[in-house]
C-alpha cells in the first residue's frame, strides 16, 4: 500500500494518505507533504473534507426514514416539496425520491451556475459567498432538464440539495440534525462533522492545493469554495478512520434493515463517460464497483478545489479504505493518471489477502 501511495504522489499529487482497515488490522500510508509552503509531512488521521461522499450519509437518513414509513422511494419530488421543482421544463411530479438518490432525475446541476467563470480570480471573488437550498434550486431550474425522469443518469449536485430539503420537510429537523442524531452518535464518530458555511477545518489537517490552469502554479484552496461545499450535497468534514467506520457499518446492516440495503444497493448502469471505472453502477448514494479479483465493492468518493477523496468498503464490510488526495491539476492527462493510481490503489488494498 505504501507504494501504491508514493505512485499517487508521483502522479504529482501534493500530498496522500490511506487509512485501510481489515479484520487483522489497521494499515496506513502517507506520502508528499501535508503543506507546499513548510513541508511539513501528511497528518496522520488529518481531518478531510469528505465532499460528495456527504451524500451517502444523506442517502442513509433517507433510507432510515423509509424504514420507518415516513416517506416512500415512488413519491414524488411535488407531493414532498410542492412548487419547488418546475419552470424550463423541470416537473416534480415526474421526478421521484428514487430518482433524486439515484441521478436519474435528470435535473441540471447548479454547480455551473454558481462557478461560471473557471478560474482562480473567479475562487477568490466568490469562496465566501453562501447559498441557502432553495436559492441553489432556483439556480438550477433556470435550465432545462437533462432527460425525462428515469429514462437516463446523470450526476446533479441538485438532487441532494432536494433531497435535504426533503429530511427536513418531512421529520421538521435539518438534514445535518438528522445525520447526528441517527449516524454520527450512535457510531460514535466524534471527529465527524457537519460544519455548514463554517470554513474552517480543526486541526491537523492537509492543505489543500488547486492548478486552475494549466501552467499556472498551485493555488491554496484549503478554504473551500463555500458555493460548492455548504449543503447537504457536499458539505461534511472528517476523518478517515471515522469514515472507514460508517462505510463498514453501513454495509453490515448496522445502520439499515435489510430490505432498505437492498434498495440502496440496487443500481443502474452509467454511461462510459461518467468518470467512474468500468462496469460501476450507481444505488441510492452508494457506487458499486467491480474489483479486478472479483466480486465488487462498495463507496463513494468527494472533491472540491484542491482535494480528492474515495472511501470504498467490500460488501461484507470487512475491508474498507479511504483514500485522500490533497491537490488536482488543471491538466487532463496528469488528472487522469492521477485517477487511474487512486482506483489502482483501492483495487490492490481490497483485493489484497493480507
Amino acid at each position: 500500500m505504501q507504494r501504491d501511495t508514493d505512485a499517487l504522489r508521483d502522479t504529482g499529487v501534493t500530498g496522500a494518505a490511506v487509512r485501510l482497515e481489515t479484520p487483522r488490522g489497521t494499515v496506513t500510508a502517507r506520502s508528499g507533504v501535508g503543506d507546499l509552503v513548510t513541508g511539513r509531512p501528511v497528518p496522520k488521521d488529518g481531518f478531510l473534507r469528505l465532499g460528495s461522499t456527504t451524500k451517502t450519509f444523506v442517502a442513509t437518513v433517507m433510507m432510515q426514514l423509509v424504514g420507518e414509513e415516513r416517506v416512500s422511494l415512488d413519491q414524488t419530488v411535488e407531493q414532498l416539496l410542492p412548487g419547488v421543482v418546475s419552470g424550463a421544463g423541470n416537473d416534480g411530479r415526474t421526478i421521484t425520491v428514487r430518482d433524486l438518490l439515484q441521478h436519474t432525475s435528470g435535473l441540471p446541476d447548479y454547480i455551473y451556475d454558481v462557478f461560471p467563470d473557471p478560474g482562480t480570480q473567479t475562487y477568490f471573488a466568490n469562496r465566501w459567498r453562501a447559498y441557502r437550498p432553495a436559492e441553489l434550486v432556483d439556480l438550477a431550474m433556470r435550465h432545462e432538464p437533462a432527460f425525462p425522469a428515469g429514462t437516463r443518469w446523470a450526476y446533479s449536485n441538485t438532487n441532494y440539495v432536494l433531497a435535504g430539503m426533503i429530511i427536513e420537510n418531512i421529520t421538521g429537523r435539518t438534514w445535518e440534525q438528522q445525520v447526528h442524531s441517527r449516524i454520527l452518535r450512535p457510531l460514535g464518530l466524534q471527529h465527524t462533522d457537519t460544519p455548514g458555511t463554517r470554513p474552517f477545518l480543526p486541526y491537523p489537517h492537509s492543505a489543500n492545493h488547486q492548478q486552475f490552469t494549466v501552467d499556472e502554479p498551485m493555488v491554496d484552496t484549503t478554504i473551500p469554495y463555500r458555493p460548492f461545499d455548504s449543503g447537504a450535497d457536499g458539505s461534511m468534514t472528517g476523518t478517515a478512520r471515522d469514515l472507514n467506520r460508517f462505510f463498514a457499518a453501513l454495509a453490515r446492516g448496522q445502520l439499515l434493515k435489510p430490505a432498505e440495503l437492498a434498495a440502496m444497493q440496487s443500481t443502474v448502469p452509467m454511461p462510459q463517460d461518467s468518470g467512474h471505472p468500468e462496469g460501476t453502477r450507481d444505488g441510492l448514494g452508494l457506487f458499486s464497483t467491480p474489483l479486478s479479483c472479483g466480486g465488487g465493492y462498495l463507496g463513494h468518493g468527494g472533491s472540491g478545489f484542491g482535494y480528492v477523496i474515495r472511501a470504498a468498503t467490500t460488501v461484507d464490510g470487512r475491508r474498507t479504505i479511504t483514500v485522500s488526495a490533497h491537490s488536482r491539476s488543471a491538466d487532463p492527462q496528469t488528472a487522469a493518471r492521477q485517477e487511474d493510481a487512486l482506483r489502482d490503489l483501492i483495487d490492490h488494498a481490497l483485493c489484497s489477502t493480507t
